[in-house]
């Protein structure tokens, strides 16, 4: 039977030949994926093979013509003129061809039918302009599968954002698959390169040629991209509004300047690690856009007190400033931002690792922005008590602080900014702060009060006791949501104080990690607040048993996110909840680590399971992997942790 195969006299029947002179050239063919965007047409088995001539008793095939002798200049002509789902057909076949069909301009197609024109218009019109969205990552981020990607979506409107997030391989994205971009997705609005060390200067003026309505552009690590890229892209694309640019070391002043310049629209600049910016940079940016730029981040550069104090006399629309990691920036740099007056409309504030933030130069940023609202400092050594305070007596429209790893703040700086803030604060907010001290028992609390503060989080400060407890109770009676996390030293005393004190009933608690906390304070707080309370979270309580969980189910009807992870939780107690489903609307429960909870508790998860959207027995010892799997089957609609 191989030698029939095999055989190969003058007197066989043959098809005349392949069009290739080697058909397993992988170089001819797509080693594209199934996710791929592009047409595939059905495929039919054809009646008739081959058309044969008889001459003289002998069958001769008729030999087969192919495009692919053809030149390009030829084949693109014929590309050109081929409808949509055609042209991405015609893309499968090979690389020449999907290249040449990437190179084909939207403007260049040829509509033969009028008919075909008016459907495209009307699909179009249909799916949206430039709406699609695509993420390429890793090993699939190639030239040839961007290129694939581009001819494949342009027959639905076109790619309107696009991700590409580079890796080491041999095979990196060049400029080739921006190339392909350009030319096949004009409606471009967002563009996302992220680790591409072989794309160019190039590549980018590609995009700006032929994407002109680019309106957001991040690039991170493209070591081949210059203030010249950059530069074209701000000629060509006026409506540009956001810029992230980020570990770009090529990428300095005379492109932002040219930003600032041709993009009257921009609103929002983000630059982080970038050596080669300077003051000059930010200076020609901020100054040439002071109407338009409303937000505007800068982290780890090379600038000085100069670059801050354009922000302050040109930012005339900012709203959200973010400084953060700025050794060059000292003192005299916040203190004339703030003198500038030009922050009127500044809303956002965050400072992080920035030695310039001190007690005079953010009080004097307090007083030069009368309408800032939200304030974040972190990793700032040099701020201390008195500032703190100093600054919340200025800022009367302030709502909420932040402070984290701020050392030199302590309890007289945290209570002093509430006796001394403006009608408005309504969150604060203290991680990590660890000369926090524990107040004195009995410690008088002043006649006012700090009506207007709903939110209070304390996050891992171990001095945090009782005594600073029982004056924040008295102090902040309309306390609402409450997160204290790692206070070691709060014990059922101060926070029954606490419960006590709050008089417009707590929506959101959240006491995880405070050990010394008992069945006590969860009975009183189901008692008192279980009206109101949507949220509790007692992880790592371990003292917390199945009383708690009878005081919940009974008290607390509107509860909606419990979780009682890692403590003495048995089945009994998730059986006093499962008995109280038909009150209870309970959508997210969480009992990680309670080892104590076993495959008995598998009817009571699954009655609570009818309210259920999200459900976590992990590392729940005592539940089997049979019940587990159970569980899951009968919890569909369920998302599970196990």
């Amino acid at each position: 039977m191989s030698q029939l195969f095999g055989f190969a006299g003058s007197d066989d029947f043959h098809s005349g030949g392949t069009v290739y002179t080697n058909p397993k050239d992988p170089s001819l063919f797509l080693p594209l994926g199934h996710h791929v965007d592009l047409y595939y047409p059905s495929c039919k088995r054809s009646r008739v093979s081959v058309p044969f001539i008889f001459d003289g008793g002998m069958f001769e095939p008729k030999k087969q013509t192919s495009l692919e002798v053809l030149p390009d200049e030829c084949l693109f002509e014929v590309f050109r003129r081929l409808e949509g789902q055609e042209r991405s057909s015609c893309a499968c076949v090979s690389k020449r061809w999907l290249s040449l069909l990437s190179s084909i301009r939207r403007e260049e197609l040829s509509h033969v039918k009028v008919s075909e024109k008016v459907i495209s218009e009307s699909v179009e019109e249909t799916e949206g302009e430039g709406y699609l969205s695509r993420i390429l990552e890793g090993k699939k981020a190639t030239d040839v599968r961007i290129a694939a990607v581009a001819v494949g979506t342009a027959t639905r409107g076109g790619l309107g954002k696009l991700s590409i997030r580079g890796c080491n391989s041999s095979r990196k994205v060049t400029d080739v698959g921006l190339k392909a971009v350009s030319r096949c997705c004009p409606s471009l609005r967002v563009l996302s390169l992220w680790n591409l060390s072989s794309v160019t200067d190039e590549g980018l003026s590609e995009i700006a040629e032929g994407c002109h309505q680019l309106e957001k552009l991040d690039l991170c690590q493209c070591p081949g991209i210059t203030d010249k890229g950059l530069q074209a892209l701000a000629r060509n694309c006026p409506n540009l509004t956001d810029l992230t640019i980020e570990s770009c070391r090529n990428i300095g002043n005379q492109g932002l300047q040219s930003v600032g310049q041709s993009c009257a629209n921009i609103k929002s600049i983000s630059i982080k690690n970038c050596p080669a910016v300077t003051d000059h940079g930010i200076a020609g940016l901020v100054s040439s856009a002071s109407y338009s730029l409303t937000k505007v981040k800068l982290q780890a550069l090379n600038i000085s007190d100069v670059s801050l104090a354009v922000i302050g006399h040109y930012g005339k629309s900012v709203t959200d400033l973010s400084l953060s990691s700025l050794p060059n920036v000292s003192e005299r740099g916040f203190w004339v931002m703030g003198n500038g007056h030009g922050l009127q409309k500044l809303k956002s504030l965050t400072v992080t690792s920035c030695r310039g933030a001190t007690d005079a130069g953010l009080e004097s940023v307090g007083k030069g922005c009368p309408n800032l609202k939200q304030l974040s400092v972190n990793k700032c050594a040099f701020l201390s008590d008195n500032g703190l305070v100093a600054f919340l007596k200025t800022s009367a429209a302030l709502e909420s602080v932040q402070l984290e790893e701020c050392y030199r703040i302590t309890q007289f700086g945290f209570f002093g900014s509430l006796l001394n803030c403006g009608t408005k604060l309504k969150a604060f907010s203290l991680v990590n702060c660890m000369s926090i001290r524990d107040l004195t028992a009995g410690t008088p609390v002043p006649p006012s009060q700090c009506d207007s503060l709903r939110s209070v989080f304390i996050r891992n400060c171990p001095g945090f006791g009782d005594g600073s407890l029982a004056f924040l109770s008295k102090l902040c009676p309309q306390l609402q949501n409450l997160e204290f996390t790692g206070l070691q030293g709060a014990t059922d005393s101060g926070l029954l104080q606490v419960l006590e004190g709050c008089k417009s009933g707590l929506v959101k608690v959240n006491l995880s990690g405070c050990i010394n906390l008992s069945d006590t304070v969860v009975m009183e707080m189901a008692k008192h607040h279980g009206w109101t309370l949507e949220t509790l979270n007692l992880e790592g309580c371990s003292r917390i048993s199945d009383a708690s969980l009878v005081a919940i189910a009974k008290g607390c009807l509107l509860l909606s996110d419990l979780n009682v992870s890692r403590c003495s939780i048995t089945d009994a107690g998730v059986a006093s909840l499962a008995a109280s489903s038909g009150l209870l609307g309970l959508q997210v429960f969480s009992v990680s680590g309670c080892s104590m909870i076993t495959d008995k508790s598998f009817s009571s998860l699954v009655e609570l399971g009818q309210t259920l959207l999200g459900l976590n027995f992990q590392h729940c010892s005592g539940i089997s992997s049979s019940t587990s799997e159970l569980l899951i089957e009968r919890l569909w609609r369920c998302s599970v942790l196990y």
